[in-house]
């Protein structure tokens, strides 16, 4: 398969003002990709485009709340009327919670889904005809907790699971239309994603993060995502505990629940 060149394409990317968004932008980036950033931090967009202009990139900055649809409807509208369409949309914008089933609110799932589900979806619904006339490209940043259980996530899981079940089916939609869908499932990344976790009641978690394994950096994940969208890759489990994780769950499932809730116990009492 020909490698897809993103010289000179426009990538939209969702949360792109830190983490593995704004890594994966300068990547792009350096491949001679136009950048447009969408995020909710006013501050943090305005450093970004600051940095990425100094650094010779065309970038386009946008405000967005992609849990409100007419944000998304508008700042995919503001991208296509500036750079006249989409050939890569990253949905990568996304929040986690930390805390017991039992005691989570029903608010806090809400709010997950959302962010992860529905912001993906609305940003899709709004790029699709311009990925479509442009044959472009679909990376969404799903997770592990997308294929596996992961306890003491339950609304974040079930968000993932959201995901990988929509843009799943949504590849064999359109495939035949020339877009095609590249899920991206990283395991522990070393971003601001944990700092910001909803506890169960609906305010930033206070008990720390369980962890297995080193965390990897967004800087690797970029690069692995980049030489997937160049492949067209159709699925990507990031880092070995990640993958190790994904194959254990596939094949021996019991085990696994029984492994990950010895490692996670301690968030039963959150």
């Amino acid at each position: 398969m020909k490698k897809r060149n993103f010289n000179n394409k426009v990538v939209v990317i969702t949360g792109g003002a830190s983490g593995i968004g704004l890594a994966t932008g300068w990547k792009f980036a350096s491949q001679g990709a136009k950048i447009a950033i969408l995020d909710m931090e006013q501050d943090a967009l305005l450093t970004c485009q600051n940095k990425f202009v100094e650094a010779g990139h065309d970038v386009l900055a946008v405000k967005c709340d992609v849990s409100n649809r007419k944000d998304c409807d508008a700042a995919i509208k503001k991208i296509i009327a500036h750079y006249g369409g989409i050939d890569v949309l990253f949905n990568n914008a996304g929040i986690t919670q930390r805390g017991s089933f039992v005691n989570t609110r029903l608010s806090v799932y809400r709010k997950v889904m959302e962010v992860n589900f529905f912001g993906s979806l609305y940003c899709t619904k709004a790029a699709v005809n311009s990925l479509i006339e442009r044959k472009g490209l679909i990376i969404v940043n799903e997770s592990v907790a997308g294929l596996t259980p992961l306890l003491g996530r339950t609304g974040y899981s079930a968000s993932k699971h959201a995901l990988q079940g929509l843009f799943s089916s949504l590849r064999c939609e359109l495939k035949h239309k020339g877009v095609h869908v590249l899920i991206v499932c990283p395991g522990f990344i070393n971003t601001n994603l944990q700092t910001r976790a909803l506890g169960s009641d609906g305010n930033i978690a206070r008990h720390p993060q369980s962890l297995i394994g080193k965390p990897d950096t967004p800087e690797n994940v970029a690069e692995i995502i980049f030489c997937g969208a160049e492949k067209g890759k159709h699925l990507m489990v990031l880092t070995a505990i990640g993958k190790i994780g994904y194959w254990i769950s596939r094949l021996a499932p019991v085990f696994y629940e029984r492994m990950m809730t010895r490692k996670f116990k301690s968030e039963l009492e959150q």
